[in-house]
C-alpha cells in the first residue's frame, strides 16, 4: 500500500500512534477479507462489502496523514 511513501509510512509507524492503529486496523481487515473470500460462500458477500468500505475508509485516512505529512 502506497509504495511511494515506503519511507514515510516507516517514519510514521515508528513515531505516531494513531498512523500505526490504522494501519494495522488496515491489515488486519484485509486479512478478514481475504479469509471470507477464501471460503468462497454467498454467505458472507455482506460481510466482506462491510469489511472492505471500512478498509476503504482507513485507506483514506492513512492517504490523508501521508500527503499532510509529506516533505516537498
Amino acid at each position: 500500500m502506497f509504495p511511494e511513501f515506503r519511507d514515510q509510512i516507516a517514519q510514521l509507524r515508528a513515531n505516531d500512534r494513531h498512523f500505526t492503529r490504522l494501519f494495522d486496523k488496515h491489515n488486519e481487515l484485509d486479512h478478514q477479507v481475504k479469509g471470507l473470500e477464501d471460503k468462497h460462500s454467498p454467505v458472507y458477500e455482506t460481510e466482506i462489502e462491510n469489511l472492505k468500505k471500512e478498509k476503504l475508509a482507513i485507506k483514506g485516512e492513512l492517504y490523508e496523514i501521508l500527503k499532510k505529512t509529506a516533505t516537498v
